[in-house]
């Protein structure tokens, strides 16, 4: 079995996640943690009257005055996503490329030149007495080809996420590429550094405009723009993994990695993140998304990896074996907090055949649990990123912005976890217990 899963599972997975743009994303979307924690708090703050109807009248005469000016940081972080995930993937890229292709490109340069591709895309055209104009519809936010949305504009948001990825790609792509190949303009050594590398980057811009002049010139020929083209491929994969089958998989997968040693929660987090970041932006705005922010922590591996909450409990507090009394006095304080390595190692879990069943089956049932308590209304939409490490009930609380049936239902999947733990527990502490009294009785009758 392991055998299997290290050919067909941990190996094509590792590989996947070794691709240096997946690499960049990767880097890019833990690095966007703290603006959309700090973000989402202010949208928390705009939306917990609608949890706690007590509330209104205080926030009538309190916070409500001051909305515009409080969600502010919810627009700057939340809505206009994309330019963080842009600056921090071409910066990304670009430095695994100087580092390991010992191309002599600068990560700043790669961001402008990104940026300044992303910029050239985001008007809208449209058609004026034969003529290329910049597109306008007032009643529809759309003023010189710029479409506006609450407090920034449009295709800032997280619905351009994918295109993101790509225009950071190409850009910082056709960047190397002129370095590389000496296409640049080459001062003397004596001019200073500073100036030499603005000159260095003239030509890959020129490239690069011209790459997105003809993206906006062909694309407005057949009537669409890149936004729509990219919507299309990226809108299937997200909602294939916003049904009850992709989140199995994605369980599947995370626990079938951490089988084999490999952290599957950062490996597949990696490929879903980006869709749960856009899916949490469209539950704000009224979607009706399961995966979106952070479902798992709270209604689905509370405790970490394998939904050992409840199991840090169990080794702490009604374990027989000497070994498994001390990992879950190790362990019993981080489960509380998402963190349950002593488990996954200490147990251990990690190849390990006694425990690989209920490691597995746990997550998977509680995500079946989830997603049916969520389609029937026991599980509000997450709106909100609360961190990672928030334990389960408060994670669930803050991300559905004050949901309280939300929390309890999370208690509810921990106890659920709980149980399916419970009878492996106890089959592989008592064999664990046999062993220690057999070697404490061989020792005994050797002294």
């Amino acid at each position: 079995m392991f055998e299997f899963l290290e050919k067909y599972v941990m190996g094509p997975m590792t590989k996947m996640a070794q691709f240096r743009m997946v690499r960049a994303i990767t880097q890019a979307g833990m690095s966007t943690v703290g603006i959309t924690i700090v973000g989402s708090m202010f949208l928390v703050i705009n939306v917990l009257p609608q949890a706690f109807p007590v509330l209104e009248g205080i926030w009538d005469a309190t916070f409500n005055q001051v909305t515009n000016i409080y969600m502010l940081a919810n627009y700057a972080t939340i809505s206009s996503i994309s330019l963080y995930f842009l600056i921090a993937i071409a910066f990304e890229y670009a430095r695994i490329l100087s580092e390991e292709d010992e191309i002599g490109i600068k990560p700043i340069n790669a961001v402008q030149i990104a940026l300044f591709s992303y910029l050239m895309l985001i008007p809208q055209l449209e058609m004026v007495d034969g003529v290329i104009s910049l597109a306008s519809n007032p009643d529809a936010g759309l003023f010189n080809g710029v479409a506006t949305a609450a407090g920034t504009l449009a295709r800032f948001g997280s619905a351009a996420l994918f295109v993101t990825f790509i225009v950071s790609f190409y850009s910082v792509r056709i960047y190397a590429i002129c370095v590389q190949k000496h296409i640049v303009i080459k001062l003397p050594d004596v001019v200073p550094a500073g100036v030499a590398n603005s000159f260095t980057s003239l030509v890959p811009v020129a490239f690069v405009a011209i790459v997105n002049m003809l993206i906006q010139g062909v694309l407005f020929a057949f009537g669409t723009n890149i936004f729509d083209i990219i919507a299309i491929p990226f809108g299937f994969i997200t909602y294939i993994c916003d049904t009850l089958p992709g989140l199995i998989i994605i369980q599947l997968l995370i626990h079938l990695l951490w089988v084999v040693g490999i952290h599957g929660a950062s490996i597949i987090g990696s490929f879903y993140s980006a869709i749960a970041l856009a899916n949490m932006a469209e539950n704000a705005a009224g979607g009706h998304m399961f995966l979106a922010g952070d479902p798992f922590n709270p209604f689905v591996y509370a405790g970490g990896s394998g939904a050992t909450l409840c199991l840090a409990f169990m080794l702490c507090f009604l374990a027989k074996s000497e070994q498994l009394k001390a990992i879950g006095k190790a362990e019993i304080v981080p489960a509380l907090f998402n963190i349950n390595e002593p488990i996954l190692f200490g147990l251990p879990i990690v190849y390990n055949p006694n425990v690989i069943v209920p490691f597995i089956a746990a997550p998977v049932v509680c995500v079946i649990l989830a997603y049916f308590e969520f389609q029937v209304g026991l599980i509000s939409p997450i709106i909100a990123s609360a961190p990672w490490c928030t334990p389960g009930p408060l994670n669930a609380f803050l991300g559905t912005g004050g949901h309280l049936l939300s929390a309890a239902i999370s208690v509810v999947n921990i106890l659920v976890a709980g149980a399916i733990w419970f009878p492996f527990f106890k089959r592989y502490d008592n064999n664990l217990y046999k062993e220690e009294q057999e070697k404490l009785a061989a020792e005994q009758a050797a002294a």
